[in-house]
């Protein structure tokens, strides 16, 4: 083991998240911070400027005695790709080391092939590269959210029924072909709570879960700070619940019992049952806001409520979680959340907060810029924190709140 290599390492990391967390910064200032000497804080500097990671910023004032020089990150010195990966939608998004998107773009998913989608993803990030002005090999990283659970030793993404064929291929494997970078995978819903966590309604909640509906459904949860994930990835799968449909039925296994009830299609399932027509769920919707409320709209929409309600209640009862958010296309609509809100004391004993997201369809993607930064941190400067560990700029200094409004 090379003790001065590690203990560089280390110095780096200290050194270069100092900047991320405070920058403009002077050597001074991180000597306090770190506790390293002043020669060291030196060599590191010199490392990080030759590197182009950090910059010359100016010079504090308004101190008695000696000025002195500050520093702060280079925003441009590496991109970081953000996919958000639905059954219906892909959100693409290129941020710098700032968390500034530079460019953004959403298209309907070719589900009906997993390599399809592999060939749309490379293809929106090369045109959100000319775009926005970044050259594709400073592209350092792509995390991409998948509505599934990743597996580390093969790459596939299991419990996807909304796209064909993500079971079947190494997903990073063939996304790294196509891009010429490295790439992560991630549960979708772990990275909306994690965006939600840093820059949305769950900032400064140590315990908090996620629930989106939509397509699919399924939840994301933080416990005692730290993303919970499962020993295969398949943590808050709760479309897998075994309630709501009959849990033996073949179906059942193949989608879940509670996704086929609460989802989009149990929602266009039930109204069909009573009006015998097939209407979308934004025509459902959309009937509520009539003068003359649709019957059988609302009767869909208490359904739904209820049902959700039940789903809180059991991951209320098994995390104790500080808040509930609830978010994706149908979670997040406030007439949903409110149902929610008044059924939930009719089936669970105890209070539990229950809003919706703050960042709408971009909570994915947040979190995925979230997790790169982090990632890229890692690699680039010195060695890897705890997993659970993001390393991140203030939320009150992230360029990407801004971006969202």
């Amino acid at each position: 083991m090379n003790q001065p290599r590690i203990a560089r390492q280390f110095s780096l990391r200290a050194v270069m998240e100092a900047v991320l967390q405070n920058g403009p910064i002077s050597r001074a200032s991180i000597a306090k911070q770190t506790g390293l000497s002043k020669q060291t804080i030196s060599e590191v500097m010199r490392e990080l400027e030759e590197g182009g990671w950090v910059v010359e910023t100016g010079r504090t004032t308004g101190h008695v005695g000696r000025t002195a020089v500050t520093y702060e990150l280079v925003p441009e010195a590496a991109f970081i790709v953000a996919v958000d990966l639905g059954g219906t939608k892909v959100r693409v998004a290129i941020c710098d080391l700032a968390t500034r998107i530079l460019a953004e773009e959403t298209e309907p998913t070719r589900a009906e092939d997993a390599r399809e989608v592999v060939e749309q993803i490379a293809a929106l990030t090369r045109k959100l590269a000319l775009k926005g002005g970044v050259p594709m090999e400073k592209i350092r990283l792509a995390v991409v959210g998948v509505p599934g659970a990743p597996q580390d030793d093969t790459g596939r993404v299991l419990l996807a029924p909304n796209i064909a064929g993500l079971d079947q291929i190494d997903v990073p494997a063939a996304l790294k072909s196509a891009l010429g970078f490295d790439v992560m995978l991630e549960n979708d819903v772990n990275l909306a709570v994690l965006g939600e966590s840093w820059l949305g309604s769950g900032q400064g909640i140590e315990n908090l879960a996620y629930i989106a509906v939509g397509t699919g459904v399924g939840s994301g949860l933080i416990l005692n700070g730290q993303l919970v994930r499962g020993a295969a990835n398949a943590a808050g799968e709760i479309g897998f619940m075994p309630f709501g449909a009959d849990p033996y039925e073949p179906e059942s296994l193949r989608m879940g019992a509670f996704e086929r009830v609460v989802a989009s299609h149990g929602i266009v399932a039930r109204y069909k049952t009573l009006t015998g027509r097939e209407e979308t769920v934004r025509t459902i919707f959309g009937r509520l806001a009539d003068a003359d409320a649709d019957a059988e709209a609302l009767q869909v929409l208490d359904e739904t409520a209820r049902l959700l309600a039940q789903g809180v209640a059991a991951i209320a009862s098994l995390t104790n979680p500080g808040k509930v958010i609830l978010g994706g296309s149908i979670g997040e609509r406030p007439e949903l959340v409110s149902r929610v809100r008044d059924v939930l004391p009719l089936c669970f004993p105890y209070p539990v907060p229950v809003e919706a997201g703050a960042l709408g369809a971009h909570a994915a993607l947040v979190g995925a810029a979230a997790l790169g930064l982090s990632h890229l941190h890692n690699t680039l400067f010195g060695a890897d924190a705890p997993e659970s560990r993001i390393s991140l700029p203030p939320a009150n200094a992230a360029h990407m709140r801004e971006a969202l409004r």
